[in-house]
């Protein structure tokens, strides 16, 4: 928490000598306490290191992993077992397999709106050095002291739930990216597009032509997966779920407010095509 203050006014104080072009429009409104909590400045770096992408990825994910591990060995001690509860290693594992995909594919950082919209200032220090790490791993915590017992059966199902969420998540991102890197690439060449006035297109076939945001229904699904091993007694292991629901919803409103911005009419046509934001037959 101290950090991400510090490092929060050592970001608003160095944004006043920064140069127009290098500031967010959203964070450059003249308050002082809103621009602060927003940041000023897009993407602050010193010299080539770039602050924010540097925050966006390592400390808090890998920081969400360390202490889901130190969870997992509190568990066994408090518990008194040999071995991790069956619930304790789905969540940690689940949630492994999701840092490191984050940590193989980060370039795709590149293109979300954290990196491209906002400032840096101290939401997004806050949520990357203290959010990130402390609240999602909040189902490993629970289980320390909740033990959840599984069959396998259920086991199996969350497994596949998960899975499930995992691809969505994983192929909605890669046809986007390899799209954005190279529309003639042969993964993503065949997929029907809607061209904009921009000279870029939209994409509406694949994922990407059964919801708008299908990234967005994986994510969702792997957060119900990583909730379902604590069980049904309490509702703590469920904020994550919750919340980042929540999240996406409102994420994908300020996505649609910049795309009919940027694309006009084009977007018009997109969601005309593609009736469907986030869930399929329902929103």
């Amino acid at each position: 928490m101290a950090l991400s203050l510090l490092l929060s006014v050592y970001l608003y104080t160095r944004s006043r000598w920064a140069h127009n072009d290098e500031l967010a429009p959203g964070g450059n409104t003249g308050n002082l306490i809103y621009d602060f909590f927003i940041g000023r400045e897009l993407n602050p770096r010193i010299k080539i290191f770039d602050l924010k992408y540097f925050c966006e990825l390592r400390p808090g994910l890998i920081g969400w992993i360390v202490i889901n591990f130190a969870m997992l060995l509190a568990e066994m001690k408090l518990q008194k077992l040999e071995c991790p509860s069956v619930a304790m290693i789905l969540v940690n594992s689940f949630q492994l397999l999701y840092v490191l995909d984050a940590l193989w594919n980060e370039e795709a950082i590149l293109t979300t709106m954290d990196i491209v919209h906002d400032g840096f200032g101290f939401m997004l220090t806050f949520g990357d050095l203290v959010w990130v790490p402390f609240t999602y791993s909040m189902q490993a915590f629970y289980l320390v002291s909740h033990p959840n017992t599984l069959s396998w059966p259920l086991v199996a199902a969350i497994v596949t739930l998960n899975l499930i969420g995992y691809l969505v998540f994983r192929k909605a991102n890669s046809q986007k990216n390899a799209f954005r890197r190279d529309p003639r690439d042969p993964k993503v060449a065949h997929l029907k597009t809607i061209p904009t006035a921009t000279g870029k297109s939209l994409l509406v076939s694949g994922l990407w032509g059964v919801v708008r945001h299908p990234n967005y229904l994986g994510d969702i699904i792997m957060a119900l997966a990583w909730s379902l091993p604590c069980g049904f007694n309490h509702i703590l292991p469920y904020f994550y779920v919750i919340y980042f629901t929540c999240l996406l919803i409102h994420r994908e409103a300020r996505d649609e407010h910049q795309c009919r911005k940027k694309y006009g009419s084009a977007w018009d046509e997109y969601c005309r095509q593609v009736r469907f934001r986030i869930f399929p037959g329902v929103y």
